[in-house]
């Protein structure tokens, strides 16, 4: 790849993604603040100087700022005036009217809370617009490759079959086959194949196997893999696509939990959790598997981010939301020294996180080798 080709694809590919993503994230901020009369002094994507900005009606800076990684939105009265009860003294009632900080628990919760949910829903809407517009190309239920000595090698399925039924049943795509193949461990199952101009029927007794999820439940394994040339998508209607906009965004947010869930109880490793390089780089080999791909590649970005932003760490936002459930229960806030200390602790955790996340993406990357 040139270094044109490389520098589009790695570098402004990841952060025209990025881009949206934080200002999709602020905006949730920044319309749920304005919504509860909040003055929003800032929006900014970016950190570090100004390059370009202007000044709305309402009084709002929006810029945009010289390190591109990220963005805030600086609301009037968001710094905690506990800290400060003569600077508090000084606000006039207009002050107060628009001031962050004096606004009802509920409402603070509210515009902390919206800008994960703004990533959540900026996904469904995404995946929405694809189900409708395109359809998610996906693979049909095609042979592509037969594992040797698997259920499909000796019931004689061969690469390029296409299965259309199963007992029956008719079958469209990859993933209909694979479920009904693993809730049928070590049972006759009847196979219609399109060879080519002939039909022909087999039967297939697929392999009992543990379920590769540590549940120890048994599924049956037909040990074949997808054909990349068979693959269809379909169009959905409006309110199809809707629905499994908010459904894949459910299911991938949980997917996303149960495997941070495993890697806490030590039954995966955290080898796969990726930092800024690694979003780069698949940002860049999605992009050049097309637009389609790519867009879906945002939506599942855009949930990780939300979800992550959730996470009850001081300095998230879902830190935040800790401090004012304990609020909500202690009938006032937490002490300026907690909270400072709390501040601390988060961003300590954040920081090794992300070089825990950048590390490995060294790692894999084999930018660090070691030599054992």
């Amino acid at each position: 790849m040139t270094f044109l080709g490389f520098t589009w694809y790695y570098v402004i590919i990841f952060l025209v993604v990025l881009t949206i993503l934080v200002f999709v994230h602020e905006l949730g901020h920044y319309w749920v603040a304005r919504k509860n009369g909040v003055r929003v002094e800032v929006f900014s994507i970016g950190f570090g100087p100004e390059i370009r900005g202007w000044t709305d009606a309402h009084g709002t800076r929006w810029k945009l700022s010289a390190v591109p990684l990220g963005g805030y939105v600086k609301m009037y009265g968001e710094t905690d005036f506990d800290e400060d009860p003569e600077g508090a003294k000084t606000m006039t009632e207009a002050d107060k009217a628009v001031s962050f900080h004096h606004k009802r628990i509920g409402q603070r919760a509210a515009i902390v809370a919206a800008g994960p949910i703004a990533n959540f829903l900026f996904a469904m809407v995404v995946l929405a617009f694809v189900y409708a517009t395109i359809g998610l190309p996906a693979p049909l239920a095609g042979v592509g490759e037969v594992v040797p000595a698997s259920a499909a090698a000796k019931a004689g399925l061969q690469a390029k079959d296409r299965v259309v039924a199963i007992d029956g049943t008719p079958v469209k795509w990859f993933d209909d086959l694979r479920r009904i193949v693993m809730d049928a461990p070590n049972k006759p199952l009847r196979f219609d194949i399109a060879r080519g101009e002939s039909k022909l029927s087999l039967v297939v007794v697929p392999t009992p196997t543990e379920s590769a999820d540590g549940s120890g439940r048994i599924v049956g394994v037909l040990g074949v893999r997808p054909d990349g040339t068979q693959v269809d998508s379909e169009r959905q209607n409006p309110l199809t696509a809707a629905w499994m906009g908010i459904t894949k965004t459910v299911d991938f947010t949980g997917q996303i939990l149960q495997y941070l869930g495993q890697v806490i109880a030590g039954q995966r490793t955290a080898k796969d959790i990726g930092g800024p390089l690694g979003i780069a780089q698949m940002s860049g080999q999605v992009a050049q598997d097309g637009i389609v791909n790519l867009i879906v590649f945002m939506a599942a970005l855009s949930i990780n981010l939300g979800l992550i932003n959730l996470f009850p760490i001081p300095l998230l936002d879902g830190g935040h939301l800790l401090f004012y459930a304990a609020e909500a229960v202690r009938g006032r806030p937490l002490s300026p020294r907690i909270q400072e200390y709390g501040f601390r602790f988060g961003l300590v955790l954040v920081c090794v996180l992300m070089i825990f996340a950048t590390w490995n993406d060294l790692v894999k990357f084999k930018f660090i080798e070691f030599p054992w």
